[in-house]
């Protein structure tokens, strides 16, 4: 049987998966891999403050997440620069300063290896239960969320003058970005957790007819890409995190050289149909 440590990694990882499978088809949707990339880059920053003023690590790193995503906002708003712009600032500042800041504490050891492709191994019962309970009420505020959000994701005007306050939706979105950058990052590291967002959801997207069954596909491949990597990782004595999205990958290239031989077959279907 399994020890202990893997059933609460795969415990972790695939409570994690479940959660960022719906927020990866918005990131998916709205073309905002930057974006994630940026969110994520900011939690190395909230890990620094944490280590700084010794404070709760997710609070810190949640606090933080939440603060580049209001800036980001408001320099929008502000209309000086375009979004990517901004979002390349914001991510390589908040990324260089929390290393800065983290140069400068020499009286602490910091482990910048697990923070960065994380530990799944190294979960705790507490973190396991946090993942879990914290997915949960993510999961609920996206259903409860799910028609502005895709309406303002499809249309923003045709959402504002149906009275869905689009605006608000976004912002909503953002924040759980930020809950669930900040309940990721220990488990697969501040640079892998865009990988587990995106990845899922594009693989989803290339079957799914339809968002409410892309979200559902995306939970799920998300979940085998967890329990594969672990599985692999436990075979081959390779770094959990990266592992899990290395299944990740090997999944979506399935799904393309599946999707390529579907065509294929349904192309010399019709030639021969059309021949008789």
């Amino acid at each position: 049987m399994f020890d202990d440590f893997f059933i609460r990694a795969l415990a972790a990882g695939i409570g994690l998966a479940l959660t960022v499978g719906p927020l990866g088809c918005f990131v998916v949707w709205r073309r905002m891999a930057y974006f994630g990339d940026t969110m994520a880059h900011s939690a190395l920053l909230g890990v620094a403050l944490s280590l700084l003023m010794e404070l709760n690590l997710t609070l810190s790193v949640f606090a933080v997440a939440t603060a580049v995503s209001l800036l980001l906002l408001l320099l929008q708003k502000r209309g000086t620069l375009s979004t990517d712009a901004l979002l390349g600032i914001l991510s390589h500042a908040t990324l260089a300063v929390g290393l800065v800041i983290v140069s400068f504490m020499t009286w602490v050891r910091i482990d910048l290896v697990g923070f960065l492709f994380g530990d799944i191994l190294a979960v705790s019962l507490a973190d396991v239960q946090l993942v879990w309970g914290g997915g949960i009420l993510v999961l609920f505020a996206v259903i409860r969320l799910w028609r502005p959000l895709v309406a303002s994701t499809v249309n923003p005007e045709l959402a504002a003058a149906e009275g869905l306050e689009p605006e608000k939706a976004r912002l909503a979105f953002m924040l759980l970005m930020a809950l669930v950058i900040a309940i990721a990052m220990k488990i697969v590291g501040i640079l892998l957790i865009t990988s587990l967002l995106i990845i899922p959801a594009a693989t989803a997207r290339r079957f799914a007819r339809s968002p409410e069954t892309m979200a559902t596909a995306a939970s799920v491949i998300g979940a085998l890409a967890v329990a594969g990597g672990l599985f692999g990782s436990l075979k081959f004595d390779t770094p959990s995190g990266p592992s899990i999205v290395v299944a990740a990958l090997a999944l979506f290239i399935a799904s393309l050289v599946s999707k390529a031989g579907t065509r294929v077959a349904d192309q010399s279907g019709t030639s021969q149909g059309g021949r008789a």
